[in-house]
């Protein structure tokens, strides 16, 4: 069952001060990126009423500017359960991150998901002239591409329901999803990048997933033999990002 906050911001039923601040991070949340006069256009809501908001999620670190737009910003909680913040999980990411671009050869990415996008938090880019890159802070759909899948694959039951009854092929893209619980690594070509190779694994945490952990490649630099590796690489990658985000122990 949807709850409230499922719902897209116009439907919020409630017309309190907190209400008008959530549709509005809701309204970041769905888009990506938004000025912040185009937020008072959708909302019907004044500009200098928008700025207040802004101006609060701001202070918070819910929201962050961004060349003239508003896009999420770093203080979110990753997933369902997991009590790991966007600030320390790209902290504890970041040597990681420059290790995997390093041994690969490609851009390294880390992602989570909020509510129906996979948004890329943190890149360290390949050292090529030619490479492959994502735009940090911007959400694009779960359903397409390796990252995106591996997101979806572990997310709530309701989630993967409402995504799979917007695409025109469910079945197959059940049939990926599958792929990506047995296998643990997605792999896709094209996508949201043409030409790009992209290959993720899950970063787990007993109380759910964190993140997606991707190697992004030009594909023609994307070898069997390349392939074969980075997806070794990205697994042992992953398994320590998890280790460096369990709570320390007692004593």
């Amino acid at each position: 069952m949807a709850t409230a906050l499922d719902r897209p911001p116009e439907e919020a039923a409630e017309d309190t001060s907190f209400a008008r601040g959530l549709r509005v991070f809701l309204t970041i949340a769905d888009r990506g990126e938004i000025r912040a006069d185009e937020l008072g256009t959708l909302l019907d809501t004044p500009l200098s009423t928008i700025y207040r908001y802004l101006r609060t999620l701001t202070d918070f670190g819910f929201v962050d500017r961004h060349d003239g737009g508003y896009r999420l910003g770093p203080r979110l909680l990753i997933g369902g359960g997991a009590t790991v913040s966007s600030e320390e999980l790209i902290r504890r990411a970041d040597p990681v991150l420059e290790m995997l671009a390093d041994e690969t050869g490609e851009t390294s990415v880390i992602s989570r998901r909020l509510g129906l996008g996979a948004v890329c938090l943190h890149q360290h880019q390949s050292g090529h002239a030619l490479r492959v890159a994502l735009e940090p802070g911007v959400a694009d759909p779960l359903e397409i591409g390796a990252i995106g899948h591996v997101l979806l694959a572990f997310a709530p039951p309701e989630v993967q329901d409402e995504v799979l009854s917007s695409v025109a092929n469910p079945e197959a893209l059940e049939a990926e999803l599958a792929t990506v619980l047995s296998d643990g690594v997605a792999r896709s070509e094209g996508g949201l990048i043409p030409g790009c190779v992209t290959i993720a694994v899950p970063v787990m945490r007993d109380d759910g997933i964190v993140a997606a952990l991707a190697i992004l490649a030009p594909a023609d630099r994307a070898t069997l033999a390349w392939r074969t590796r980075a997806s070794r690489v990205l697994v042992d990658a992953a398994g320590a990002i998890a280790r460096s985000l369990r709570p320390a122990g007692p004593g």
